[in-house]
């Protein structure tokens, strides 16, 4: 039996960010890296926690991409409900059908 590789995407608040790298940074033994930007939240279920993000209409969210393997996130994704419980992260994951470093 192969293990297929998936790319995890966590979307969470901005305010969330130095508390999600950290854990993430903490979890050697499931995440050997990530790749992170800051992205503008909009939609029904997006909320707009300040004066800052109504006025400007969309959410001030960090977006993490996890490439590990399928095991592994959902391990990650256990450990994330416990730590960020009641924190809206939002996450979804895709295959990845290949993957590498160009030296």
């Amino acid at each position: 039996m192969t293990s297929q590789a998936l790319c995890l995407t966590l979307i969470a608040p901005r305010e969330l960010r130095d508390e999600l790298f950290d854990f993430l940074s903490e979890q050697t033994d499931l995440v050997s890296g990530f790749t992170a930007s800051d992205a503008a939240g909009h939609g029904a279920r997006v909320r707009l926690r300040t004066t800052a993000e109504r006025v400007k209409g969309h959410a001030d969210e960090v977006v993490v991409r996890i490439v590990l393997q399928e095991a592994d996130s959902e391990r990650l994704l256990e450990r994330l409900r416990s730590t960020f419980a009641g924190t809206q992260l939002v996450y979804w994951a895709m295959p990845v059908t290949s993957f590498g470093v160009i030296d």
